[in-house]
């Protein structure tokens, strides 16, 4: 499976939302969006549904072979397709601008940055 994205990211954002860290193996998440026009997917994928801790469901897509969760789209931010910034493999990738769920933040995370918003 393959996500092509063109253009530069509307947002890119961690989360801290307990599905998020179930769903990553990780203390969170760190995605960016672009408007779903922008995000071509190639390949096998499979598809699976889960309630977020907004209520929101959010519709994820995964790699059939290894398993890895390369993009999802939330009824919270209609008309965005959400990748995860791993899957670029690029240190040089845009820092995230937003740092949301914080009240279920592990208390040694620490994320910070030029202009970074905070929200619980």
């Amino acid at each position: 499976m393959r996500a092509t994205c063109t253009g530069e990211p509307v947002r890119v954002s961690v989360c801290h939302c307990l599905e998020c860290q179930k769903r990553s193996g990780s203390a969170f998440a760190v995605q960016a969006r672009w408007p779903d026009a922008q995000v071509a997917l190639a390949g096998e994928f499979r598809t699976w549904a889960q309630q977020g801790d907004s209520g929101a469901v959010a519709r994820f897509r995964f790699c059939p072979t290894c398993g890895a969760t390369l993009v999802y789209a939330s009824e919270g931010m209609p008309g965005l397709t959400a990748v995860a910034v791993g899957a670029f493999a690029d240190p040089g990738f845009p820092p995230p601008q937003y740092s949301v769920w914080e009240d279920r933040k592990h208390g040694w995370v620490t994320v910070s940055g030029d202009g970074m918003e905070h929200f619980d």
